[in-house]
C-alpha cells in the first residue's frame, strides 16, 4: 500500500548548471643558454690571471729581498745630540751600512758610526777628517791635513770653532774624526783618533723625520792646493 505522502524521485531532465572558471593557459618562457665566453675572451682572462700571479710572485720576492737587505746589510739607528748638525738633527733616524767597509776603504768625508773609544757601550757618529799616517792641525778653526787646508762646505760659519789644535799625526789603522757642529762636538780633538776596528758602519740614508728623508751621500771634500 502506498503512502500518499511519498513522491517518487523524478530525475531532472535539465540538471542545474555548475559554473566552471576557465583555467588560463600557462605561458612557457624559453630559457636562455648560459653565457659562453669566446675563445679570444678565454685567452685574455687566462693571460690576465697569469700576469696577476707573476706580479704577485715578483712583489713577494722583492719584499723578501728588501727585508733581507735591511736586516743583514743595514741597521736603523737613532741620532742623539746635535754634533753632526746641520746634516743630522737630534732624534733623527737613519740607516747605516754595516758591511760597506768589508769591500772598500774608509775615506775622508765618510760619516761613520763607531764605538766610543772611552766606553764601548756607547756609539758615536762623526765625519772622517784625516786618514792613517796624515798630520792634522787646526788654526783658528781652519783644518789642515798634511799642511793643506781642508775645504769643509758642510760646516756652516755659525758652527765653526775658532780654537787651535795640533799638529798631531794619525797613527796607523786609526782615523781622525770630527763633528760638523764644531763648537758642540766631542770628537778626536778630545779622545784622539779612532781605531779602524771600532768603526762598524757608514751613514747612508735618513728616513725620519719625513722632511729629512733621503740619501746621506758622502761628501768627499778636497784639500786646497
Amino acid at each position: 500500500m502506498s503512502n500518499s505522502d511519498e513522491r517518487p524521485l523524478i530525475p531532472s531532465a535539465n540538471p542545474p548548471e555548475v559554473a566552471v572558471e576557465p583555467v588560463p593557459h600557462s605561458v612557457s618562457i624559453p630559457l636562455l643558454p648560459p653565457y659562453a665566453a669566446s675563445p679570444v675572451q678565454k685567452d685574455r682572462q687566462h693571460h690576465l690571471r697569469h700576469e696577476i700571479r707573476v706580479w704577485t710572485r715578483d712583489l713577494l720576492i722583492a719584499i723578501g729581498l728588501a727585508l733581507i737587505i735591511i736586516i743583514f746589510l743595514y741597521q736603523p739607528v737613532k741620532v742623539e745630540g746635535t754634533s753632526m748638525a746641520p746634516l743630522l738633527s737630534d732624534q733623527e733616524r737613519i740607516f747605516i751600512n754595516k758591511f760597506v767597509y768589508r769591500f772598500e776603504p774608509i775615506q775622508r768625508g765618510d760619516v761613520v758610526v763607531f764605538w766610543y773609544p772611552l766606553d764601548k757601550s756607547k756609539s758615536f757618529i762623526k765625519r772622517v777628517i784625516a786618514l792613517p799616517g796624515e798630520s792634522v792641525e787646526i788654526r783658528q778653526g781652519m783644518v789642515y791635513v798634511d799642511g793643506q787646508q781642508l775645504k769643509e762646505s758642510y760646516v756652516p760659519p755659525q758652527y765653526e770653532d775658532l780654537s787651535d789644535y795640533g799638529p798631531v799625526r794619525v797613527p796607523p789603522n786609526m782615523f781622525f774624526v770630527m763633528g760638523d757642529h764644531r763648537i758642540s762636538s766631542n770628537d778626536s780633538r778630545v779622545f784622539g783618533p779612532v781605531p779602524s776596528r771600532f768603526i762598524y758602519g757608514r751613514a747612508v740614508f735618513a728616513y725620519w723625520p719625513v722632511d729629512h728623508f733621503g740619501s746621506l751621500s758622502t761628501t768627499a771634500e778636497t784639500l786646497e792646493k
